[in-house]
């Protein structure tokens, strides 16, 4: 197979690679939940993308039908997917609660004031 054959592969890497820098690198609680959110997506091409045959159909049976695709992987990343939304409106809310109760978003200046607390 040529590297182009591998295409879902390269952009799962990069997707996964890029959340991973943004999560490590970034202070910022709100720029954190973006990578997360990157990172995540990466995980969903990772399991669609072999999930999908050439020349597959959908699991119907029919005359002269022979190849099938799988819908599982399909239906189990639209319930991720949701999961996902959920836990990044959960996050959010959590950063909106803390923004309110220390006045920033920034990681280095909460932990300079949880360290003041003590």
């Amino acid at each position: 197979m040529t590297l182009l054959g591998h295409f879902t592969y390269w952009a799962t890497v990069f997707l996964m690679m890029t959340g991973l820098h943004v999560v490590i690198s970034r202070g910022n609680l709100v720029k954190k939940l973006v990578g997360l959110g990157i990172f995540q997506t990466s995980v969903y091409l990772l399991y669609i993308g072999p999930g999908k045959l050439v020349g597959g159909t959908a699991p119907i049976v029919g005359p002269g039908i022979a190849t099938y695709s799988n819908p599982l992987p399909h239906v189990l990343i639209l319930t991720a997917i949701v999961v996902g939304v959920a836990t990044l409106a959960v996050g959010l809310a959590l950063v909106v609660r803390i923004r309110e109760a220390y006045g920033t978003i920034e990681e280095d200046e909460l932990l300079a004031a949880d360290a003041e607390d003590d």
